[in-house]
């Protein structure tokens, strides 16, 4: 019987990066300069078995963090099992940077952006030494935060990833309610449109987006043309989207199906592989991009009913033939379905190269299924 591991540990991480298009997780720079897996500004772990009389996470080293439970980043990659699938199977590794605590001595305080901007970029170079230590195709990877100076950041770093910008911004200070408060106005006066137009003026190469923007009733709020994931907001968002990628999360399972089929990426964070049938009434498939269904094995997947999807679903993924062993033809005949599908444009970016179709790893613009912080989101304190 499968059981979740803590989010962004190995465990977590590992299976998720095999049952899924890829991962997400949070890094944040030691207080020696190393990079550590951890979500929470405040090591995560009961307060009494913290020894520092600072709780933040850079005010740790990583021996002292790797004591606890947590697992560095450099440890993620020296596993055989997630280097061999993020740098030879296509997998994506959508990496989200985090800012300390303001209040941290690393933070800079409420209002040092220059100090923020700094310290990203410090981050951004020594994630950045890693994969490539590690041979990381930039093509695999993708960099965002919640911060005001990505733009700034990512130029003033060594790095030639592709990036973007998490928006609506939300602070790395408060409670989940005030966080939300604080980035309510920005949601309100910001369309989809004019989030894509934001990060394509800016060389961004993706858009990571928040679920409220697709689903209703909130997808009503903000100003401007609504979007949505059937009928006249699916035609909507294609014509505002054409092709640039859009990362949403949280992909709950109730519109996981209808998402992927708007042409859209999902951050799931369930990845139990005894959960195969959708509450909205379908098969499900986990690895889009990487396992790909071609027109004729969609319509096998799309007719499977919950008695007998078991039996489909393994006669699928016996007969599917992954992305990276795919030939030319299948590969061109796959790359022409989805483009006529959603409406993909050329899409041209130094920090992704071309699409290339002898690539182990699918288009940029693939639409993937990816594991939230590995195998999803747990409780708190993450590690006991």
């Amino acid at each position: 019987m499968w059981s979740q591991a803590p989010e962004n540990t190995l465990e977590s991480l590992r299976h998720a990066i095999q049952f899924h298009d890829g991962i997400e997780f949070d890094l944040r720079l030691t207080l020696d300069g190393e990079v550590v897996i951890h979500h929470d500004a405040e090591v995560s772990i009961p307060k009494s078995k913290i020894q520092s009389p600072k709780p933040w996470v850079e005010h740790h080293t990583l021996d002292e963090l790797e004591s606890y439970g947590f697992c560095s980043f450099r440890s993620l990659l020296n596993d055989s099992v997630v280097l061999e699938q993020w740098r030879d199977n296509g997998k994506m590794g959508c990496v989200e940077l985090k800012r300390p605590h303001p209040r941290s001595d690393s933070g800079g305080g409420y209002f040092g952006l220059s100090k923020h901007k700094r310290h990203i970029t410090a981050l951004i170079n020594a994630t950045d030494s890693i994969l490539n230590e590690f041979e990381i195709p930039n093509e695999n990877t993708v960099y965002y935060a919640f911060h005001k100076g990505m733009k700034a950041s990512i130029d003033a770093s060594s790095t030639g990833r592709p990036w973007a910008e998490l928006l609506p911004y939300i602070p790395p200070f408060g409670n989940r309610q005030t966080k939300r408060l604080r980035a309510l106005p920005h949601f309100l006066t910001h369309s989809f449109s004019r989030l894509v137009r934001h990060h394509r003026n800016a060389g961004a190469t993706m858009i990571p987006a928040a679920i409220e923007y697709f689903v209703p009733p909130v997808n009503k709020l903000p100003l401007g043309h609504k979007v949505g994931l059937t009928g006249k907001g699916a035609m909507n968002l294609q014509s505002a989207q054409r092709g640039f990628p859009v990362y949403v999360w949280p992909t709950k399972p109730e519109v996981e199906h209808r998402l992927l089929a708007a042409g859209l990426t999902g951050l799931t964070d369930h990845a139990d592989p005894n959960f195969t049938w959708l509450p909205s009434g379908h098969a499900r498939w986990t690895r889009p991009a990487t396992l790909p269904l071609d027109a004729q094995q969609q319509d096998v997947l799309g007719q499977a009913t919950k008695e007998n999807h078991l039996d489909v679903l393994k006669e699928l993924k016996a007969n599917v033939t992954p992305w990276v062993e795919c030939d030319d033809a299948q590969r061109t005949s796959l790359v022409n379905g989805w483009s006529k599908r959603w409406g993909w444009q050329p899409f041209k970016s130094e920090r992704v190269g071309d699409s290339k179709l002898d690539s182990s790893s699918p288009p940029w613009q693939a639409v993937r299924l990816i594991g939230h912080r590995g195998s999803g989101k747990t409780s708190r304190p993450v590690l006991q």
